[in-house]
Order: C-alpha cells, then structure tokens, then sequence
C-alpha cells in the first residue's frame, strides 16, 4: 500500500511544529536523537514533551540554546510590541527562542540591551559540509538539503545576493539546523511515500525582526510561496503563522495536493509551536495508507484442497494443521464425517494459492494416511486488512484492520496478543479485550 502523510496547517506551519506532529505519529525519538548527535553542533539541548495547545494534547520538539545563543524568536513583546497590529496572545511569553521562525529574528536583535551573544552566520556550502558529514540516511540527507536550498534561494532573493554568496543566521542557527534535519529525519524513519500539504493559514499586520518591521507574509515565505506554488489560507488574525523554514518544508516535501479517495488513517500526530497566540499555533498530521478502488476487496482466486482419513490419530493431524499453516495454507481445518463402514474420520480442507498447492499437497501426502486430495478453484470476495497496534494501560496490543466496501473501518484485536498481554499483567482476558477495542 502506498503511505501517504498530510500536514493540516489550520494554524500555520514552523518546523517545529512538524517535527512535534511527525514524532507524535511515531517517528522513532532515540534514533531522531542519535541522528542530530552525529551533525557534530554543540551549543543546544532537544527536549521533548508533551503540552497542551488549548485543550489538545500535543508534542512539543524544543531545541533550547545555551544561554550564550538564546534569542527571543517567541518573545511577543519584542516581536509584536509597539505595533498597532500587535496580535492577541497570552501572558506566558516564555522568553527565550522559537527556533523556526527564520528570517532574521533569532540572534541579532538586542531586545534592548546587548546580551554579548556569539553569532555564528553559515553559507550554505557550510551546512551542506555539515549535513553530508553526519551519519544520516542519504534520503535524509538529499531532503534536507532540498529544505536548506529553498530557504537559500529565498533569503538571497530577499537581499539581492545568490545563494552561494548569502551569508543568513536563519539558516546558519543551530536551532534551525536542527529543526529541518529532524524534519527530513522523521519522514524518512514513517516510510512516506507522498506528502499532501493544507493550505498555510497566515496571518496579517507586521513583525519585528532584525532587518526592521516586516509586512506579513515576511519576504522570505513570500518568496517561497511563489516559487513552489504553495497556497496560503488568510487566518483572518494578526500575527506571523508561517515561518520560512516551515514554508520550505512544505515546499520540499509536498508531493500531491489532496488525500487519497479511499484510506485508512495509521496514525494521528499533533504538534505545537512557541509563540503564544491565541488560539494556539499547531500543524495536526495524519499518516493514511491509500486504498484503491481495486483493493478495496481482494478478489484474488483460492483453491481448496479436500480429503478424508479415517486411520490417522489426532496427534499427527494436530501436527498436520501446524504445518499447513507454516507451508502456506491461508486456512486449514478438519470436519468430523461418517465414512464407509461407518467409521468415524476427518475430512480436512485447506484454502491456498495455486502457487501453495504441491507444498501443501505434499504434506497431506506425507503426514496423513491419505491416498488422494481433491482440489477445487474458488472466486472469493475478501475485504481489505492491515495489521496494526494499539497502545493500552496494560501494553501495546496487535489489532486486525479491516476496511468494508463503503470504505468504513472495523478492527479487531488479536486473539494470542490479548491472552500474552492479559497473562503478563495479571488481569482477566476480557478486562485486556475491552481495553483493545476502546483503544482501536
């Protein structure tokens, strides 16, 4: 089946806000840790945690910098302070930095007063270095140097310079650097296959930054838009919703502009930003498989294979049943039946693939008395399924997914999870069941 990812961008898009959503969907946190620790940068510390935006439960990928690079990218006073069209926020400003809000709000301003801050500003042949000299996936690293190329190419629009020559510390930050590495890092490790972007709610008014009081969209995420043909979504608020990194992360990665018609949802990811407006900023990500109308139902042949004994022992046929499945038997079972001279025997029936027929023929052959096997063609109607898990109170439980020709869902837990799970806690098989199926 083919995975599809879609960003939901109701509030704006940062590449924090991603990175949150895309690790809530399941993206592995210690492998996405091991993968930043190889980029060889010092100066920061990922902190990852959950966070309420309003009322929803969110992750929160935060890359706090050492107080000798810190910045006040979500200080709303410093950002919107003395504008007219400051926009409505709370009162926990949490200063400190927003790492993807890059196009010259993090290290150059003073907020004031000069905090003596070391300003590192790279090119991009600095973090190409930087991303090719990190034990990364070379998928992960062609995105993410994608991603850097557009912020690039933006920025150098910005300032009439070309993307060789810029030198930005929106790019070149630590935190920023981060933020798009895990990014691409993430995709990669949820095994997209393609990227539906919402359009971007952006808001209105101005922002200050260090290059003065920019109109909103900034030039940078104008510039990006327009090269990539991104849609941006009027939010009808004040404020700056869509950063330039999240612009060009979704200019990089979006592959197709709606879901598919028929899916079923793997996973549901939330992740929340720095800025405090009201109502939150938070970028909801679904991970869908695809189903086709010609998958839908799997009409595929089966043929059924037949024979009776009446001379073979219960153990050896319990033995048979094992095999068959191992031997590729999509299903084997045994009938009691009356047979000559009225004895008492089994007629055992397998369903298979053509393909499966002269291993299983063979151990029918082999194992059991008999001395002949019918076998039949059948058409068959079969709905779609997926194998999944769920998380419970009591452990992570395997669950059956089936998708009905309307397109509705049904799952159902597996039976031998249940009973492993409901053995390993102590409690009974129905308590473990019950908690599965309000799970799924």
């Amino acid at each position: 089946m083919t995975r599809v990812l879609k960003l939901e961008c109701e509030s704006g898009i940062s590449g924090d806000m991603v990175v949150g959503a895309l690790l809530d969907l399941g993206a592995n946190e210690e492998g996405l840790r091991a993968a930043l620790q190889s980029l060889g940068l010092e100066g920061y510390e990922v902190r990852i945690t959950r966070k309420l935006a309003g009322a929803l439960d969110a992750c929160d990928f935060d890359v706090v910098m050492d107080e000798e690079f810190e910045n006040h990218d979500h200080d709303m006073e410093w950002l919107f302070g003395d504008l007219d069209d400051a926009p409505d926020h709370g009162h926990d400003h949490e200063h400190g930095h927003e790492h993807t809000h890059a196009h010259g709000h993090e290290h150059e301003h003073s907020h004031g007063h000069d905090h003596g801050h070391h300003h590192v500003h790279r090119n991009l042949a600095d973090i190409r270095a930087i991303v090719e000299g990190a034990e990364l996936p070379k998928s992960v690293q062609e995105t993410a140097l994608r991603i850097f190329t557009i912020i690039a190419e933006a920025e150098a629009k910005a300032h009439g310079e070309t993307i060789d020559t810029v030198h930005f510390h929106e790019v070149g930050a630590v935190d920023s650097i981060v933020d798009v590495v895990a990014a691409a890092w993430c995709l990669n490790d949820l095994g997209v296959d393609r990227v539906v972007v919402s359009p971007l709610a952006e808001g209105e008014g101005h922002v200050r930054s260090a290059h003065g009081i920019l109109s909103i969209p900034v030039p940078a995420v104008a510039n990006i838009v327009q090269a990539h043909g991104l849609v941006l979504k009027r939010a009808h608020r004040k404020g700056e919703l869509v950063t330039p990194t999240g612009a060009a992360i979704a200019a990089a990665v979006a592959t197709q502009g709606a879901l598919p018609d028929m899916y079923t949802i793997v996973a549901t990811g939330l992740g929340t930003g720095k800025r405090a407006y009201n109502p939150p900023s938070v970028v909801r990500a679904l991970l869908v498989d695809e189903v086709t109308q010609d998958h839908a139902t799997d009409n595929a042949s089966l043929w059924k294979l037949e024979t009776e004994v009446d001379d073979c022992t219960g153990e050896a046929l319990g033995y048979v049943l094992d095999k068959l499945y191992r031997c590729g038997a999509r299903e084997a079972h045994f009938l009691p039946v009356f047979m000559k001279k009225n004895r008492p025997g089994y007629q055992i029936e397998v369903l298979c693939v053509e393909e499966d027929i002269p291993a299983l023929e063979r151990v029918l052959f082999e194992d059991t008395t008999t001395i002949g096997v019918r076998r039949y063609a059948l058409e068959r109607t079969a709905l779609v399924r997926s194998q999944d898990e769920v998380q419970t109170p009591f452990g992570t439980i395997r669950v059956k997914r089936v998708v009905l020709p309307d397109g509705s869902l049904r799952a159902y837990p597996e039976h031998d999870s249940v009973a492993a799970c409901a053995q390993q806690a102590g409690l009974s098989y129905q308590d473990v069941l019950r908690a599965a199926l309000s799970s799924v």
